[in-house]
């Protein structure tokens, strides 16, 4: 197996995704409904009319995001043949599509993930200030660069990489002025850019301390399976199985970094060719060409994406 199905993050979001599937496919319709369902709301409506800025709101992005993942896949899977046990040398996501992609490998039911991202959503905004957190992005300067920026302009304050995400883009994530000093630091080092993102809360870095406890307990009520496809965890970059270690990974990536490039580096180089990212957006196969010498990503969510995934998944067999 060369493929790989990785699902995207928060910033995928947009208003109306999902809803060409849905409306073509009733398994997709299916998902959108069960995760209405688990959270005891229409959150679909919010998916499919707005506004942007309520979608945005982290609660309702983390769960909107997984449910566009998961109908796309159940799509690939009655329409495209796609089988995540028999097709997938892995899964991965990135931060939050760490859950989706669980979910698609049956480590979780649709359900309590649902669950899981609502709490969690809830929890990382709650963790911290308004205002008192940022992120910010540096673009041209390699890992280990934005590390020493980070551990350079934290003077007593959290600043740590949150995201390692290839191709030259590291996100750095802590209190805010710390952060401020970064974007001026980072700039003296060569970066090509580097600037505050619109986001609200300072997300994998030691502030989400709360939220990691939060999700500890959240995840001990939850049934956890072997996946059907081994999970490249985010924290370590390499694969796992066990359902115990799942668990302590998902509690650790609240407070931990992304390791998004090194990840994809290492399917890569277990024999990885092909990478399909499964829902909304294109930023993960962006990314794919940036870290893996000849490796192709592969964006899929809408009907007019499955023919082409179907063709790309035969040529991966």
């Amino acid at each position: 197996m060369t493929a790989a199905f990785t699902f995207p993050g928060q910033g995928s979001q947009a208003v109306g995704m999902g809803k060409a599937l849905a409306d073509a496919f009733p398994v997709a319709k299916a998902v959108f409904d069960e995760v209405d369902a688990a959270l005891g709301e229409k959150l679909t409506a919010i998916i499919w009319d707005g506004p942007g800025e309520t979608l945005q709101l982290t609660e309702n992005a983390q769960p909107a995001l997984m449910a566009v993942s998961i109908a796309t896949l159940r799509v690939l899977e009655s329409e495209a043949g796609f089988s995540v046990g028999r097709n997938a040398a892995f899964v991965a996501g990135h931060s939050l599509g760490e859950y989706s992609a669980l979910a698609a490998a049956g480590s979780l039911t649709v359900s309590d993930t649902a669950r899981l991202l609502r709490i969690r959503g809830l929890a990382m905004q709650k963790a911290v200030p308004v205002g008192a957190g940022a992120m910010a992005a540096l673009l041209g300067l390699d890992y280990e660069a934005a590390v020493a920026v980070a551990n350079e302009a934290a003077q007593g304050q959290v600043c740590q990489a949150a995201n390692d995400n290839g191709g030259g883009q590291v996100v750095v994530s802590g209190d805010k002025a710390a952060v401020d000093r970064a974007v001026e630091i980072a700039k003296t080092k060569g970066a090509k850019r580097a600037m505050l993102l619109p986001v609200s809360a300072p997300f994998h870095c030691k502030l989400m301390q709360p939220a990691a406890d939060a999700m500890a307990e959240a995840l001990s009520g939850v049934t956890i399976k072997a996946p059907a496809a081994p999970l490249v965890s985010n924290v370590l970059a390499s694969a796992i199985t066990d359902p115990d270690e799942i668990r302590r990974r998902l509690i650790e990536q609240v407070t931990g970094t992304v390791r998004w490039r090194e990840s994809v580096a290492y399917m890569a180089g277990q024999g990885v060719t092909r990478f399909f990212e499964i829902g909304a957006g294109k930023v993960l196969s962006g990314l794919v060409k940036r870290i893996a010498d000849g490796a192709v990503g592969v964006s899929v969510g809408g009907p007019n994406d499955i023919a082409a995934a179907k063709d790309a998944l035969a040529a991966s067999a």
